[in-house]
């Protein structure tokens, strides 16, 4: 059998402390916890998070993997329920004015904006302060399944979605912290569709137009332009991250639920590695496609389940087990 040394053509090193920034491949002994340890690439794997306190699916998100705020959503019945995850735990807040499901959400967990839905409120507009919610002014098209992206309660982006009059729609706006204002629209109506980014850089990507689509727009803060597909169509996904490091992740599409995770690096989408539980109708959270949360949805039924998305450089302990 061959020697570490004779495949790596050096001896493994004897550290008494992890080094600070390992790089890709670099293997140790820890002289002090006495363990071998090793540092790889990981391209992005799901691992179960902390529950939440009431199962829901359709519900909106805002924040950071660590710092992130759900709300509304449908468990039955309608909620208005928000809480709040730390990164381990959720909490329940203060719940919206209106409940609410199908809706969009955006900013962070302390700045916060909740936007369109139904049940039957399609225009209503909530505003977090990070303590309680503000009902401010409409949007100007009335509707649900819609899109959302922005950095906090004070500019945000709506675009998509459906309503009882218009079905489909291509509709965008923009929120300044007061009014909605009506902008360049999507390419293409749809539906169900995932979103990422923010006001001025946002990425709209799968949807139903009908039938479910693999479309992915990107917004430049002045119009919409057709960038690469996503490999698998599909509707009620998730979606998080930025308009170049995005992640979307289940949905349904070519089988009822999907666990199928995707990443956008600014240019093309890639498969990696499946969500836990294959679930639609879910919300997500996450500063870009190395970090994100994946927040309730529907299996066969309203959960209550969390999965946290991480990928990049990771260290791993080796046993002999």
């Amino acid at each position: 059998m061959s020697t570490y040394k004779e495949i790596a053509g050096t001896d493994i090193e004897v550290l008494s402390s992890d080094p600070a920034n390992p790089v890709e491949g670099q293997v140790w002994y820890n002289s002090t916890s006495n363990v071998v340890k090793a540092n790889f690439d990981n391209p992005g794997s799901w691992a179960t998070g902390g529950n939440m306190n009431t199962a829901k699916y359709a519900s909106a998100a805002a924040g950071i993997q660590t710092a992130a705020l759900t709300f509304g959503g449908a468990g039955p019945p309608t909620q208005a329920l928000t809480e709040s995850y730390d990164g381990t735990s959720w909490t329940a807040v203060n719940d919206l004015n209106t409940g609410r499901n199908q809706f969009a959400g955006a900013g962070t967990q302390t700045s916060a904006l909740g936007f369109g839905g139904g049940n039957p409120q399609y225009a209503e507009t909530e505003s977090w302060n990070g303590t309680s919610w503000t009902e401010v002014n409409d949007l100007n098209t009335a509707r649900r399944q819609l899109g959302g992206a922005g950095a906090n309660n004070t500019s945000a982006l709506a675009f998509g979605g459906e309503n009882p009059t218009t079905a489909v729609i291509s509709a965008t706006e923009t929120w300044n912290g007061t009014n909605w204002t009506e902008v360049n629209d999507l390419n293409t109506a749809r539906t169900s569709l995932a979103a990422a980014g923010t006001q001025t850089a946002a990425l709209a990507f799968g949807g139903t137009v009908p039938p479910s689509s693999a479309l992915t727009e990107s917004w430049n803060g002045t119009s919409w332009t057709e960038v690469n597909d996503l490999n698998t169509a599909r509707n009620n996904l998730g979606g998080a991250g930025t308009q170049t490091a995005a992640l979307a992740f289940g949905g349904q599409g070519p089988a009822p639920t999907l666990a199928v995770t995707e990443s956008w690096n600014g240019t093309s989408w890639t498969e990696v590695n499946d969500l836990g539980t294959a679930t639609y109708f879910i919300a997500g959270a996450g500063a870009n496609n190395a970090s994100a949360l994946a927040i309730g949805g529907y299996t066969t039924d309203a959960t209550t389940g969390t999965e946290e998305f991480n990928a990049g450089p990771q260290t791993i302990t080796f046993t002999d087990s």
